[in-house]
């Protein structure tokens, strides 16, 4: 399986430019980093498959930043860029979890076989992780869940995954519309056809169109050689473009063009270049708002939305809370080979009545931390579910008047909390809400936008800057 997502962590400016392109040229994600905070920032905001490292990165003790990433529960390969040091200090850094390493100057073709090592072994060690715990084949068993509202979800995607139109996922972060996607891609006659992903939000402005269609060589500063796009390389199958209200109205218009005509041109060429691909769309926003405010244009929300699919908030679906974590219970005694028995009665209750702003994805890492902090007695308890957030109205009314909260507002509230528990550190907020800290800036904006005065955003809990 090869490689989505690389940090190179670098301190020369020219250099890290130049080896972030050639990577990108592979069609691998990579996010710049000039010091070791910026390393940290990514990997608090999303998970990587391999980190190259300037060994002599400024503020950067490298043994002691492979120790902490040790202790994560996902890993990244590492792979640190040396010059000059001993081969004593080598040997150390294979010692405290190095994959591999880089001598300075390297060439490009040492860059890529470093990639493709790390590649195969990425796809070796998730053949066996799918083993272990026990993934199976049929996607539509994916989507877990007992409730109503999530059997009327699978029910949709069986129906809509037959066809070729358009399809546009929505739902809070968390709630699994990427495994939406996936389902639909899986259980159509596309299924053994390319699956591509893009995370629109993580792309920055000026890479995207080069990412969507491909460049020509000498497009720009760079273009060393022809690019084929993420639209070309879904020829036949799918795309899922993930978080679509992110890209700026001037992207927008050329993907209109796309969902219309099922062509375009590579940036720096003529040539038009013909597709067929599938696109499913995601976000987490109120597009119809979005197009109100001029921020998303209309005719695009309509090719998009041919068929709208919504994935229901976990507060939502309040019979699933055990069912799911029992199945997220199952799965991480497997992989991390501790016994666990069980829920205590009192941890069940703490499950249920809480709220889980961050959906399945939080209740998934909640269960998975207290797998692993459990004691020798194999129960789970309260304490370490450490569920310490209150919880809200499970019906969705208000104290006072027991009307239904609209989802905004929820979203709202779940955003001011998530701000307030992290000092209003935005990249901690993102985090604990599992949403980029571009989507929660562009949220946080909007807000500050609706206010209308100074005590508004007091209110809100937010400053005025």
């Amino acid at each position: 399986m090869p490689l989505e997502k690389v940090i190179l962590a670098e301190g020369d400016d020219n250099l890290r430019r130049t080896v972030a392109e050639f990577i990108r040229s592979k069609r691998i994600d990579v996010a710049e980093a000039g010091t070791i905070q910026d390393v940290y920032n990514y990997l608090g905001k999303d998970e990587f498959d391999l980190v190259f490292i300037d060994a002599k990165l400024p503020e950067c003790k490298l043994l002691d930043f492979f120790g902490d990433i040790s202790q994560r529960a996902e890993k990244p390969l590492l792979i640190p860029l040396v010059n000059g040091e001993p081969d004593s200090f080598v040997l150390d850094c294979f010692k405290a979890g190095a994959f591999d390493y880089l001598a300075k100057p390297f060439s490009r073709e040492q860059i890529e076989i470093a990639l493709h090592k790390a590649g195969n072994f990425n796809h070796i060690a998730r053949a066996n992780a799918a083993m272990v715990e026990g993934v199976v084949d049929d996607a539509d068993r994916e989507i877990l869940g007992e409730c109503d509202l999530i059997m009327e979800t699978r029910t949709l995607v069986k129906r809509v995954a037959q066809t070729q139109v358009t399809v546009l996922i929505q739902g809070e972060s968390g709630t699994g519309k990427e495994l939406v996607a996936r389902a639909l891609h899986a259980q159509s006659p596309r299924a053994q056809k390319p699956f591509i992903k893009i995370n629109c939000a993580a792309l920055p402005e000026t890479l995207i169109e080069s990412e969507f269609f491909g460049h020509e060589k000498g497009a720009f500063t760079g273009a060393v050689s022809k690019r084929q796009g993420r639209f070309e390389l879904a020829h036949e199958g799918s795309i899922l473009l993930d978080e679509i209200s992110e890209i700026s109205l001037a992207m927008q218009a050329k993907l209109l063009r796309v969902l219309q005509e099922q062509e375009f041109e590579r940036v720096g060429g003529s040539k038009t270049v013909k597709v067929d691909v599938r696109v499913i769309a995601t976000t987490n926003r109120n597009l119809e708002e979005s197009v109100e405010k001029g921020e998303f244009r209309q005719d695009l929300f309509f090719r998009l939305n041919v068929v709208p699919v919504f994935v229901p908030p976990l507060r939502d679906r309040a019979g699933d809370v055990l069912f799911l974590a029992e199945k997220f219970r199952e799965l991480f005694v497997r992989k991390h080979g501790i016994a666990v028995g069980s829920f205590s009665e009192e941890s069940k209750k703490s499950l249920v009545d809480h709220d889980f702003p961050g959906n399945v994805r939080e209740l998934q890492n909640v269960v998975e931390r207290a797998v692993i902090l459990c004691g020798a007695d194999g129960v789970i308890s309260p304490e370490q579910l450490n569920l310490t957030r209150n919880t809200a109205n499970k019906t969705g009314g208000s104290a006072e008047g027991g009307t239904f909260q609209k989802l905004e507002e929820a979203e709202k509230a779940h955003i001011i909390r998530a701000l307030a528990e992290s000092g209003h550190n935005r990249t901690k907020a993102a985090k604990l809400l599992g949403v980029s800290v571009r989507t929660l800036r562009n949220k946080v904006t909007a807000y500050k936008k609706d206010a209308k005065t100074d005590e508004d955003l007091a209110k809100l809990g937010l400053d005025a800057d």
